[in-house]
């Protein structure tokens, strides 16, 4: 059933956030709002995780994800990295959106400390101690990596209660986006211990489904006449 139904599930989600984000980009340059930057967001998550999701596919169907090739494992390793990398990005222009947008105050001091956590992850992503391309990266090379990812992801989750858990689409995005955390941490502390762990990454997905689902009905909102 593994081999079917979890495989299926990452096809769909990959198709389903390329066309959301498509979506936005073209309702974003259409109707000249900035949808376009969550359309990049989007899209720059899907593309990061498709190099990581496809191998982890092919290790299911073909029953090696627990004991994966030399092969298997560099392209899953780098997959991995790629979409550490993509997560970041996507953080980074979900809050370069509100800003824009004025729904997040302006603050400068916050603003400095965003990009400074970002380019942090960055570099932490990009040191060889991490060892992406091996069966098992390091605990803790996986602790250090996360720390600037997890806190920026803490501001950003914040900046949503504060300001939009009482705007529509948004109310809920700050505890969509806690939820994907609670599930991504795990795997990073135990699934080199347990690989069933990894099976977390479903629900932290249909996670970024939910958020992406919020940035869709809101652009879509611009269909209606009288907001022609």
């Amino acid at each position: 059933m593994r081999k079917v139904m979890e495989p299926s599930f990452y096809y769909l989600y990959l198709l389903a956030i390329a066309l959301i984000g498509g979506f936005l980009i073209v309702q974003g340059i259409r109707k000249k709002k900035l949808f376009w930057i969550l359309g990049i967001a989007c899209v720059t998550l899907g593309l990061g995780d498709a190099f990581h999701l496809i191998p982890r596919a092919i290790g299911i169907y073909s029953e090696t994800l627990d004991n994966p090739s030399e092969s298997l494992a560099f392209y899953l390793g780098i997959g991995k990295l790629i979409t550490s990398i993509t997560m970041t990005v996507f953080y980074a222009l979900l809050y370069l959106y509100f800003r824009k947008t004025a729904i997040f105050s302006k603050n400068k001091v916050l603003d400095i400390l965003v990009c400074v956590l970002f380019f942090v992850r960055i570099v932490l992503l990009c040191f060889p101690q991490n060892e992406w391309t091996t069966n098992g990266s390091p605990l803790d090379w996986g602790i250090y990596r996360n720390i600037p990812f997890t806190l920026l992801g803490a501001i950003f989750i914040v900046l949503c209660f504060i300001h939009l858990r009482d705007r529509r689409p948004y109310r809920l995005l700050y505890i969509a986006v806690t939820l994907s955390f609670l599930f991504y941490l795990p795997v990073v502390l135990f699934a080199s211990m347990a690989s069933w762990v990894g099976m977390l990454m479903l629900p932290k997905t249909i996670c970024y489904l939910f958020v992406a689902g919020m940035f869709f009905l809101d652009a879509k909102k611009l269909e209606k006449p009288e907001n022609e």
